[in-house]
């Protein structure tokens, strides 16, 4: 399915969930878990928080659907709750470090246990130093890099300027260089 035609797919049930059809609703949640799901991980780094907080995220779009306008994507929505929900969780302080494998890209076949080793290390790192930046650069950070978003679409989930997420996204580059760099 193309973007349009996922959008238009997406208005509609949205449109019907809004009416009450809860089966609506559980296709929403079907064709956006896994992005919420990914976007709470790279806040959390651990399967069990970042289920219990996409879980959370749903819970609260489906009791704010009515008021939601269609001004944005629903996605974007999602992500927008999804990154309050993360934002507003009081233990992001630590990040504990699991391994996310269905987003690794090296195939384990391929390298050896030592360069195993060493990414799996490398990416511990990244992560604990992301969990250390401010939270508008760890939230514009995780949204351009592991979400792929735009810039655009970043500024209307954080609720800010284009040239605000642009900024953030430069200082938290340079913070987490520093961050990464002193820990050599």
């Amino acid at each position: 399915m193309h973007r349009v035609d996922e959008a238009a797919a997406d208005a509609e049930l949205v449109r019907r969930a809004q009416t009450g059809d809860r089966e609506a609703f559980d296709e929403i949640v079907r064709r956006h878990q896994r992005q919420v799901y990914q976007l709470c991980y790279r806040f959390v780094g651990n399967h069990e928080d970042a289920s219990d907080l996409a879980q959370d995220v749903f819970v609260r779009a489906y009791k704010a659907l009515g008021g939601f306008k269609g001004q944005s994507a629903i996605a974007t929505w999602l992500y927008r709750i999804g990154v309050n929900v993360c934002l507003n969780r009081k233990a992001l302080k630590t990040l504990p470090i699991d391994p996310m494998p269905e987003l690794e890209l090296a195939d384990p076949k391929s390298e050896g246990a030592d360069a195993a080793v060493l990414r799996g290390e490398r990416a511990r790192k990244v992560r604990a130093a992301i969990a250390r930046l401010p939270t508008k650069q760890r939230a514009t950070l995780i949204l351009r890099t592991y979400q792929d978003l735009s810039h655009d679409q970043i500024a209307q989930i954080l609720g800010s300027s284009v040239g605000a997420v642009k900024a953030n996204f430069f200082h938290a580059l340079a913070n987490l260089k520093k961050l990464l760099t002193e820990e050599q």
